[in-house]
């Protein structure tokens, strides 16, 4: 769905994000509706997320999405 250069950002950024919060993968999990390994495979790049969960996720962490995308 996302440029791979995007992707590369999105999943140091989410992880970043998260560590942040000291949220652990589950937590996040829980919170956004999804599975753990979800959020695993978005942080390992082994998936994308869809649009309107990237919005999800930006509203949650109070970042606007180009923060998650970009450096």
């Amino acid at each position: 769905m996302f440029h791979n250069r995007h992707m590369s950002k999105f999943k140091d950024n989410l992880r970043e994000l998260r560590l942040s919060a000291h949220l652990s993968q589950n937590q996040l999990a829980k919170q956004l509706g999804v599975l753990e390994r979800t959020v695993s495979y978005w942080e390992n790049g082994k998936r994308e997320c869809d649009f309107d969960t990237l919005i999800l996720i930006a509203r949650f962490f109070g970042v606007r999405v180009d923060d998650l995308l970009c450096e």
